[in-house]
């Protein structure tokens, strides 16, 4: 998938821009809080109907406008052109159209356009809470298989009506409807977590890879994905945890509370593990998922690179720029306040690059290579 072009209207401090893009390499170079994540961010919206660092859409319009909007045009490796249009106001329902036509469901959008990113904030991948770890699992697959997707979507559905029932203080919980969201669950729980499993089987050795190549070691990294359905039967658990979730209030069993640990000589990471092994680890996860991807699907992803060499020694940043120079990559995006990361890997890459300098939300084209 090629993002041809892209139009900006009032998204963060991008006041208005409208941008041609190289099939291959395009950098955007400038000082910290200029707008360059930004620029990578409006390309990540276009793929996820969302932000990757904004999870509330009133924040990405510009302060003092009321309105945002986004339009890329696509081609695809068949020769097809695709057009995507995102429209945010605030206080209002967005409007996000394929060729034109909105969509009845944003997760229908989801897979359209298979995209990797790669950034700072990915060290929470690491260090945060189990929820990112578990995002990361359902992001990753639900870019290939649309019915694990919609099975999440009926999850949580079922586990939000659930909790609904067990906060109920006006009486007696109605038994009937508590056991038709349990059967949601189970159903649907299942399923997903057959899924992670499958997902981490067939990852892992391809992270592994990843991991080595760039380290340059033989450092043993691993996961263990953590389940409560790893051991007990669903059904059986939600059943003799009932009273239980009543007086808590909430559903303490189920998917939602799987973890993906990471692990370094056994040990989790973000424990034992550096700076650089962090960084390492947390790159070789995303180089990782974009190969899976390609492995899975029928078009070469987009990959958004978003300051990524910052911490890294020289050999590991040289392994790095070796890897997206190679032939399964395909569109890239990157950012950096360092020209000569850039050009280190315009080297590689050869002449079909755009270099763009980005200053206070200004963009602009400073060669056609």
């Amino acid at each position: 998938m090629i993002l041809q072009s892209l139009s900006i209207i009032n998204y963060k401090n991008l006041r208005q821009a409208e941008l041609q893009f190289s099939p291959k390499m395009n950098c955007f170079i400038g000082n910290n809080g200029m707008g360059k994540t930004n620029l990578l961010d409006a390309v990540y919206y276009l793929s996820f109907c969302k932000s990757y660092t904004n999870p509330i859409d009133s924040q990405i319009i510009s302060h003092d406008a009321d309105v945002c909007m986004l339009q890329g045009r696509y081609l695809t490796e068949h020769g097809k052109e695709e057009e995507v249009y995102s429209g945010i106001r605030r206080r209002q329902k967005k409007q996000f159209r394929r060729n034109k036509k909105e969509y009845d469901r944003l997760s229908d959008h989801i897979g359209l356009i298979p995209l990797v990113m790669i950034s700072p904030a990915d060290n929470e991948l690491i260090t945060g809470a189990s929820e990112e770890r578990r995002k990361f699992m359902d992001m990753a697959i639900s870019q290939f298989d649309r019915e694990y997707l919609r099975a999440l979507v009926r999850y949580n559905k079922a586990l939000q009506q659930r909790n609904v029932l067990l906060k109920n203080e006006e009486g007696a919980i109605d038994s009937d409807l508590l056991e038709l969201w349990e059967a949601q669950l189970v159903v649907e729980g299942n399923y997903i977590h057959r899924e992670r499993k499958a997902f981490i089987d067939a990852f892992t050795p391809i992270f592994n890879r990843f991991y080595e190549r760039i380290s340059g070691s033989h450092e043993d990294v691993s996961f263990a994905y953590s389940s409560q359905l790893n051991e007990y039967d669903f059904a059986e658990r939600l059943r003799y945890n009932r009273q239980r979730d009543i007086i808590m209030g909430h559903t303490t069993t189920g998917i939602h509370r799987d973890e993906l640990e990471m692990l370094l000589d056994g040990y989790p990471i973000k424990k034992v593990g550096s700076q650089g092994q962090n960084k390492t680890f947390f790159v070789s996860l995303k180089l990782a998922q974009f190969h899976f991807l390609l492995l899975k699907g029928d078009t070469k992803p987009i990959l958004l690179l978003d300051d990524i060499f910052d911490r890294l020694d020289a050999a590991r940043v040289e392994e790095i720029v070796k890897l997206v120079s190679e032939s399964d990559f395909g569109q890239i995006f990157l950012s950096d306040t360092n020209r000569e990361s850039l050009d280190r890997i315009l080297e590689r890459t050869g002449n079909n690059s755009h270099i763009y300098t980005v200053v206070d939300g200004e963009v602009k084209l400073i060669n056609d290579l």
